[in-house]
């Protein structure tokens, strides 16, 4: 760097398991350009000054969801926020919260994971149909109750955001829930009675304390909270009318 170029300081956690007893903080001086992401930032870390700093990136265009970290305390992608917003102060960054972290700033997935397996994302048919019989239709109003709820990329902030995972993390949590809704809601699945035991389950909608902060950090405004009161309101139908009409009753 040239004696007359302006810097910023980053604060990265660091934590490498096998030889750091607790996660601790590592501070760095990295050049400073009004067009330059925080990404970027990190990555001119890793690139010049530290080549062990380890983190997850892909796109670089909020598409992909896997750069999302704490910064400053929030959870944000780290492509979609820029050096500018923060300058000339400190920017501080950690993995993201409520997750194990593997390495500096990557975390473990696997529960994540786990909770999108288990709703079925994807559609499954009333019944299997050849090639011959076309394409499954739907309309644009039918597309219009999924369209948000499909923009969902997995990126986990609203995961970080949430104070009921971070005390409970058996909790399904807002992106499972809103991908849930997306495919209970879509005119070609046929699954919505084996998703609702996950919505009614003890760890299910209602651990939802409607903090609504999800929505907040959500990068492509896809509204996890509105999701999660869509789907009180059908936990509550879909019990009631096991009073009405008790499934395997005549």
């Amino acid at each position: 760097m040239a004696n007359n170029e302006k810097t910023i300081e980053i604060e990265v956690l660091r934590y490498r398991p096998e030889e750091d007893d607790k996660p601790f903080l590592q501070s760095f001086k990295v050049p400073f350009t009004d067009d330059m992401s925080v990404l970027q930032g990190v990555q001119y870390i890793k690139d010049y000054l530290d080549g062990s700093v380890s983190f997850r990136w892909s796109c670089r265009m909020a598409i992909c969801g896997s750069c999302g970290m704490m910064i400053n305390g929030v959870p944000k992608l780290s492509c979609k926020t820029f050096l500018r917003e923060y300058y000339p102060g400190k920017i501080t960054l950690e993995a993201l919260k409520h997750f194990p972290i593997e390495k500096d700033l990557v975390i473990d997935l696997s529960d994540f994971i786990g909770k999108l397996e288990s709703i079925k994302p994807y559609i499954v048919p009333d019944a299997p149909r050849a090639l011959e019989e076309g394409e499954y239709l739907q309309t644009p109003r039918q597309l219009d109750r999924i369209a948000q709820f499909s923009s969902c990329i997995n990126c986990m902030l609203c995961y970080a955001a949430c104070p009921q995972y971070g005390l409970k993390p058996e909790y399904l949590g807002p992106a499972a829930i809103a991908l849930l809704h997306r495919y209970n809601e879509d005119n070609r699945d046929s699954a919505k009675a084996e998703r609702m035991q996950l919505l009614n389950a003890h760890e299910g909608v209602w651990g939802c304390t409607l903090v609504g902060y999800c929505s907040e950090v959500c990068p492509k405004d896809v509204d996890p909270a509105a999701a999660i009161n869509r789907n009180k309101v059908n936990s509550t139908i879909d019990y009631l009318l096991r009073f009405v009409a008790p499934r395997g009753g005549n």
